[in-house]
């Protein structure tokens, strides 16, 4: 018998709290999603604090509580990289030991012209911005000359933008294709993402229809716990971000609050196994716009869906709930920043007032979500015995 017959996994995507000791490697010093969003704009987080959230360090206008309710602590990135693919591989079990490749100064001809050859069409762009201003700024011409919209970040992507009325996205999604098969070797970025958008000039806007190409990852928690017939079920990006790999089921999502409503009926109809959610909005919606007011009221809603989640809970369920890096809103970069990220553990049969402390690595959760299923992974340390240790008070 597993001490939790089923866990459920949230990724609040980019919900950052603190830099790392190398974030000046990164230009990142000073990032702290929490702390500063919270200095700024203060956020009503009653449930997040009840699990610990306000234990784990200090954070502006957020008080400890002097027993939470759950296990608490912050872990480390042991990879280097601030990207999604690399949070998630390694919250999974998989530490990289070299970064994704990154193009500050666009993707280079050895790149480029074998992808337009093999589209048969120009690009326009190619070099790193928001992908709502570069549609701003090159969306009309899109139109008029049917050329794709490449870009990328600080992060390890290749991003492809395009009218639906203009390249329809079974089209987009081929292109995108080409240069996934493409970008390999040296230029092996962690994703290519396609970027659909509809609209008129003054008026773009994007559109759901987003669709991640990652690349295969080696081994990770996903796969052990299939091939060991426990049930895995992917909420959101979870799909996109690990190829479909190891994954019973999924289902997509539209935005953090359908998210979650596709985990509590995910929770209702699959008593066992791992359910796996990627919530992006904080990320894709408000850290990359530095929309503070958005951030607060996206990090609130979320909290009061929490409770609404944390009453579906069964006796033997355990709740985790991480990021994958930091997308500071209050500082003038609009890239992911290479911060801690945050560890609140819940269940009914789960120890109160653990404090987890700085884990050198977000392997730690997968390893500990690994050791109650019965499966090792090659990367971290588990906590399990930590939540075990004595009756819940």
């Amino acid at each position: 018998m597993v001490p939790f017959d089923r866990v459920i996994l949230i990724v609040l995507d980019s919900v950052g709290i603190g830099a790392m000791p190398d974030a000046d490697k990164y230009g990142d010093v000073g990032s702290d999603t929490l702390g500063n969003l919270n200095s700024v704009r203060p956020c009503r987080l009653p449930n997040l604090r009840r699990l610990g959230l306000a234990n784990i360090q200090s954070i502006p206008h957020q008080q400890p509580i002097a027993q939470p309710e759950g296990a608490y602590g912050k872990a480390a990135l042991a990879s280097p990289g601030k990207d999604t693919t690399t949070g998630h591989w390694e919250m999974t079990g998989v530490v990289l030991e070299t970064p994704f490749p990154t193009y500050p100064n666009g993707f280079p001809a050895e790149v480029m012209r074998p992808f337009e050859a093999a589209i048969g069409r120009r690009t326009l762009g190619n070099y790193p911005a928001s992908g709502t201003e570069i549609i701003e700024q090159l969306g009309e011409e899109h139109q008029r000359t049917g050329s794709p919209i490449v870009y990328t970040s600080a992060d390890s992507v290749f991003q492809i933008a395009a009218h639906e009325e203009v390249i329809p996205l079974e089209e987009l999604y081929r292109i995108c294709q080409v240069a996934r098969r493409i970008l390999q070797g040296r230029h092996r970025v962690g994703r290519v993402i396609a970027r659909p958008f509809l609209g008129e000039p003054g008026h773009f806007r994007r559109t759901a229809h987003r669709h991640d190409y990652a690349i295969k990852p080696p081994e990770t928690l996903l796969d052990r716990l299939f091939e060991r017939r426990v049930f895995t079920y992917g909420v959101g990006k979870i799909r996109d971000i690990f190829c479909g790999r190891g994954l019973s089921g999924f289902v997509l999502m539209n935005g953090n609050s359908d998210g979650m409503t596709k985990t509590m009926e995910a929770m209702d109809q699959y008593p066992e196994g791992l359910i796996f959610t990627n919530l992006v909005d904080f990320d894709m919606l408000y850290g990359h716009r530095n929309d503070v007011e958005g951030y607060a009221r996206a990090l609130e809603e979320f909290d009061q869906q929490l409770n609404d989640l944390l009453s579906r809970m069964r006796q033997r369920d355990l709740l985790v709930i991480t990021a994958d890096h930091g997308c500071d809103p209050t500082t003038p970069s609009t890239d992911h920043s290479r911060e801690y990220v945050p560890l609140l553990i819940y269940g009914k049969q789960s120890r109160c007032n653990v404090n987890l402390g700085v884990r050198n690595t977000l392997a730690d959760v997968g390893q500990t979500i690994a050791e109650n299923f019965g499966v090792q992974l090659a990367h971290g340390t588990s906590f399990l015995t930590s939540l075990l240790q004595e009756a819940r008070v």
